[in-house]
């Protein structure tokens, strides 16, 4: 009986340890059980290029308690190039912000902490409705006013006409001092603090002026033969391949067959101490400017040299709409052998573009207007258009620039040469 009883007993043991274990886990505080149903996410300053390793954290697009699905963007970091979005990993509910608005943060740091899982917002509307309830019980409590207003016509009455006697005997002399400033109108300064894009401008701009000496020279083209080559075939074009034939790409294309003439219009220097080496290529990459709201950007048209009128067209209106819908990434602007700038589209009749360094030359479009020029003895009424190129004078001479610009001009004047 005894040896029958302890094999009872080891039979029991087990169940009594799970007993144990299970009444221990209800024990638990529910932090830990909810531990075990959701899991943090800690998402990071994401990677944002080589060259960048801090930001601004511009805004944030959540609030706290809001659910955001997985690669949902979450906030944007201004840099000095692009703005980057901070995407959710996986779906769940914000929990934290790590860091506020307008603070700088750097890759890999602590951002926002996440709970995976959690409700979807689709659960919020049933809350609203509660918040709304308070504000009928509120309504109530606005019953005692007309007793406050019973009360106002007693209690002030004779004190109005002491008040108002002694004020227009006091207030003759100062009253037409104000009157003078009136007449000014308002004066108000407002301070803003520039945004990184619109500092590493200036500063990229003031670097370009302080290292290249910048020399321009002008010339004039007669716009109409392209105008005209433009109107002929720019529907046939459209239906073909979509594309809308401006000028930019009829001057991209010119400039790369007069690189081939000047090809140090191409080139740049590079070295220690300003630079003590000249780098010739045999490709061109063409930086177009492109204004956005933020500042000027400059996306590259990569291999130019081995595109035609359409794909360089194509190329440019596809960056042009990235670059408004602030879209560009690091890689759409990285490098650029030779910018083109449209000053033109605002209608700027001349200037004077500046180098994008380390670039050594910069072509500056202007707006066409129809002016009287002298045509085989006779004036006539024509569509031009001035031209700047403005030049690295260390690498290129006046020679040099000038007939760049008149083979431009050339190729401009009579489309059919391009093709030759």
């Amino acid at each position: 009986m005894m040896y029958r009883g302890l094999r009872l007993a080891a039979r029991a043991a087990p169940k009594l340890a799970l007993y144990n274990s299970n009444s221990a886990l209800r024990q638990l505080p529910l932090q830990f059980q909810h531990v075990r149903t959701y899991a943090d996410k800690i998402v990071k300053v994401p990677q944002m290029a080589e060259s960048i390793s801090e930001g601004t954290l511009k805004q944030w697009n959540k609030s706290v308690g809001d659910f955001v699905e997985q690669d949902e963007e979450i906030a944007t970091i201004e840099t000095d190039k692009i703005d980057v979005a901070v995407n959710a990993p996986e779906a769940g509910v914000i929990k934290e912000f790590l860091a506020n608005e307008e603070d700088t943060v750097v890759v890999g740091q602590d951002l926002v902490r996440i709970e995976l899982g959690g409700a979807p917002s689709g659960d919020k509307p049933a809350a609203e409705p509660n918040e709304s309830a308070p504000e009928k019980k509120a309504e109530p409590e606005k019953g005692p006013e007309p007793k406050q207003e019973e009360s106002k016509p007693t209690a002030p009455a004779p004190a109005p006409p002491k008040q108002e006697t002694p004020e227009p005997k006091s207030k003759p002399a100062p009253a037409a001092a104000p009157e003078k400033p009136a007449t000014l109108g308002n004066r108000e300064e407002k301070r803003v603090k520039m945004n990184r894009m619109r500092l590493r401008i200036a500063e990229r701009l003031k670097q370009s002026q302080n290292t290249a000496a910048s020399l321009t020279t002008f010339n004039e083209v007669d716009m109409s033969t392209l105008m005209e080559f433009r109107n002929k075939y720019k529907e046939e074009i459209l239906k073909k391949t979509g594309v809308k034939l401006g000028f930019m790409s009829a001057f991209s294309r010119a400039a790369v067959l007069a690189m081939r003439d000047i090809p140090a219009v191409n080139a740049s220097i590079e070295g220690p101490n300003g630079g003590d080496t000249i780098v010739y290529r045999d490709y061109v990459d063409i930086s177009v400017a492109v204004a956005t709201e933020k500042g000027l950007v400059t996306p590259v048209v990569r291999n130019a040299e081995a595109m035609d009128l359409v794909g360089i067209e194509r190329s440019i209106a596809e960056l042009g709409k990235k670059a408004r819908d602030g879209k560009l990434t690091i890689e759409d602007m990285a490098g650029g052998t030779f910018t083109i700038s449209n000053g033109g589209v605002f209608g700027s009749l001349m200037g004077t573009p500046i180098i994008n360094l380390p670039q050594s030359a910069v072509l500056g479009l202007h707006a066409t207007k129809e002016r009287p020029v002298v045509v085989n003895g006779k004036i006539e009424i024509r569509p031009m258009m001035y031209l700047a190129l403005t030049y690295d004078h260390r690498l290129l001479d006046g020679r040099e620039a000038v007939q760049f610009l008149v083979k431009v001009k050339e190729y401009i004047e009579d489309p059919r040469k391009m093709l030759l």
